[in-house]
């Protein structure tokens, strides 16, 4: 059949998957290493990325932006009289974020691996998770505390939590490994 003549015609043809590996090892990046939680881990980083971004803006948009993004009162204020300490807090959440990311990557595997994995990992996953969850018993003792921020900032931070629970927890045993 012509399927068999091509098959046995052309022995040296591999799958796409297999050429970029190939080809990935030729560049001397190195396969990419297989990792059930790959997917949930690049999704938290981007997510956390783009966390870290929004806090940068609003270093440079101002005491709208921390109002917009429902920083409080206290720190659109400040940041209306200028003064600086907003700014440093803002920033050094950012960079927590940032941090945070990094290690989404290197559990992913897309980055070497960073001190303290799995721990770090664990920890960002407990963070988001518990900050999401808080809004609930808040929900039930103090409602009138709740707005429509408290709400949405908790479901997403909660939405983060399960992307680093979930790819942590897939990728465990592979991060196990050095």
């Amino acid at each position: 059949s012509s399927l068999s003549r091509w098959h046995l015609a052309s022995p040296g043809m591999r799958s796409p998957r297999r050429r970029q590996r190939i080809t990935r090892q030729t560049r001397g990046m190195g396969p990419v290493p297989t990792n059930p939680g790959t997917r949930w881990l690049l999704l938290a980083g981007w997510l956390t990325v783009a966390a870290s971004a929004l806090h940068i803006g609003c270093i440079i948009g101002g005491e709208e932006w921390y109002r917009f993004f429902g920083a409080g009162q206290a720190i659109a204020n400040a940041a209306a009289r200028g003064e600086f300490w907003p700014h440093i807090v803002t920033f050094g959440i950012a960079t927590i974020l940032a941090v945070w990311a990094l290690y989404a990557f290197s559990g992913a595997g897309r980055i070497g691996r960073l001190p303290l994995l799995r721990t770090a990992l664990f920890l960002i996953s407990l963070i988001y998770l518990v900050r999401g969850l808080l809004l609930f018993p808040l929900l039930i003792i103090s409602p009138e505390k709740v707005n429509t921020f408290g709400v949405w900032s908790s479901l997403i931070v909660l939405a983060y939590g399960v992307a680093y629970a979930i790819g942590a927890a897939r990728a465990w045993r592979a991060m196990s490994q050095p």
